[in-house]
């Protein structure tokens, strides 16, 4: 199964200090993926049993979440792009995602941007074309416009009375009417890095943010049947536009 997830090791190439040694090194260079809310560490020990509350006061327990990135892209200080291939799918369920070894070869130099796509981008959006993806049950139904989802998130929140409800996040294109529908990824460009050898690249994403910024959710009434929602598909974009940032540690 073809993953990229929390632990992606690159060989980045750079020129050595001996002057009678030209030829590159290699050096090891991290990008992780976490999760958090609001700044405290999310992990698959938190679900079904730590509480948070959302910008609209409701208070919720997380049990499932999956995600997808593609397009990984580190941009060095002369302009030169470099993209991983492949896909991530993140489940927090399955340390098998996690992490994942591939080797690259990088030009030296200071990497400054780092840019993805948060779920696929309308050329890689294909039906049927992942077996993995296939397996994992992570195709979004033709008749909403086909492809894989974006995002699954789900749980439980409070209701007005206090009572456990279920809910179900999930996210993908964007069904407009019967046979019409809007491409729903996002790109994310996160710039003013200072990359270099022996660096870590946390990619984190706040889950907070998914109910937050610009649209206040409202668990109670945007709770499930989200994915035929054309609205509610395109509030999840916009306040997508807020959840990730990125760390470097050097080393």
């Amino acid at each position: 199964m073809k993953k990229i997830a929390l632990l992606l090791i690159l060989a980045i190439a750079f020129v050595g200090c001996n002057d009678d040694d030209d030829s590159p090194s290699n050096v090891v260079m991290s990008i992780v993926l976490s999760q958090n809310w609001d700044g405290t560490n999310v992990t698959a020990a938190d679900f079904g049993t730590t509480e948070f509350t959302n910008q609209n006061g409701d208070v919720l327990t997380i049990s499932k979440l999956r995600y997808l990135i593609s397009k990984v892209t580190l941009y060095n200080s002369f302009g030169d792009a470099i993209e991983l291939p492949g896909y991530n799918l993140v489940d927090l369920s399955d340390d098998n995602t996690l992490s994942f070894t591939k080797n690259a070869v990088f030009p030296p130099g200071t990497y400054t941007r780092i840019t993805f796509v948060y779920g696929f981008n309308e050329e890689d959006n294909i039906d049927d074309a992942y077996t993995d993806l296939n397996v994992a049950e992570w195709a979004w139904p033709d008749m909403l416009g086909g492809g894989y989802h974006f995002m699954q998130q789900e749980g439980f929140y409070k209701d007005t009375n206090g009572a456990p409800q279920p809910f179900a996040y999930h996210n993908g294109t964007a069904r407009v009417s019967p046979g019409v529908f809007e491409q729903n990824f996002i790109s994310v460009d996160l710039d003013g890095l200072s990359i270099n050898s022996n660096s870590t690249i946390d990619i984190k994403m706040n889950i907070a943010e998914w109910y937050k910024n610009p649209n206040t959710w409202d668990l109670n009434v945007l709770n499930g049947g989200l994915m035929m929602n054309y609205d509610a598909q395109k509030k999840m974009n916009q306040n997508g536009q807020n959840v990730f940032s990125v760390d470097v540690v050097t080393n």
